[in-house]
């Protein structure tokens, strides 16, 4: 039986950095039970949604419960990257964080502080929270600071001019791309192959590499995920549940309403 995922020593965020392949899928319907699913896959993470789905922090607690012991390490998504957001995530158990919109290394340098304890950062501190199994898990401030996971959203045009600076910030472990905003941002709107937008892909993938920084996005359709693997992209998101439930049920609905 494979091992659940580990947050202390964090397994995720040790594998990103040795650039090891990290298959993931997104969990956006906010239900436990869809995590749950996903967690018994054996996706090496699952990314639980807030900034767009119905997802609030008493949800976020539910799927996390889901996914504890599952292999697949818990990434949170939260609305906006702002400190008392991830102050309250870090207290409910999260340790993975993908972040929206890191447009320049200072933004990436506070955020990362938000998620760490003093002196390395400004987290606010409570010594008895579900992130430290309410007390019970000793060592938890002296090593959490090493065991969390920074993914830094590149997709605005802002983010892409800077994005070499953005991944030399110490504590950001991975460039994201978020491919439909990246698209928009370059006058490509949800056409996440155009050109420019592959060039910008490139580019980050560039910045990846020159920095020893891990590069991931989404992309649920199978040859492009493919084809991000192969050109270098360390963590991936290959499906939804969303799209898993419309597609699936969508086929089967047909099947029989045709007659085959």
């Amino acid at each position: 039986m494979t091992e659940p995922y580990s947050p202390i020593p964090n397994t995720f965020r040790q594998n990103l950095r040795a650039n090891k392949k990290q298959i993931g899928c997104w969990c956006a319907l906010g239900s436990p039970l869809a995590a749950e699913v996903l967690g018994g896959a054996g996706f090496d993470w699952v990314l639980i949604d807030g900034e767009h789905s119905t997802n609030d922090l008493q949800s976020f607690i539910y799927q996390s419960m889901a996914l504890k012991d599952s292999r697949s390490a818990p990434v949170v998504r939260p609305q906006w990257a702002e400190p008392v957001i991830i102050k309250r995530l870090l207290d409910v158990g999260f340790f993975n964080f993908l972040m929206p919109f890191v447009d320049n290394a200072e933004r990436a340098r506070e955020i990362v502080a938000a998620t760490r304890y003093p002196p390395e950062g400004i987290r606010g501190i409570s010594l008895s929270n579900r992130g430290n199994r309410f007390g019970y898990l000793e060592g938890y401030h002296d090593e959490v600071n090493d065991n969390i996971t920074v993914l830094a959203q590149i997709e605005s045009e802002e983010g892409l001019r800077n994005v070499e600076e953005i991944a030399a910030v110490e504590g950001v472990d991975c460039l994201f791309v978020g491919p439909s905003d990246l698209s928009a941002a370059l006058g490509c709107f949800s056409d996440t192959q155009h050109p420019k937008v592959q060039d910008a892909i490139r580019e980050i993938l560039r910045a990846g590499e020159a920095t020893g920084t891990a590069v991931g996005t989404i992309a649920v359709v199978e040859e492009q995920a493919r084809r991000y693997l192969d050109m270098g992209m360390t963590c991936v998101a290959v499906g939804a549940d969303l799209g898993l439930l419309k597609n699936a049920t969508q086929k089967l609905c047909e099947k029989f309403r045709s007659g085959n």
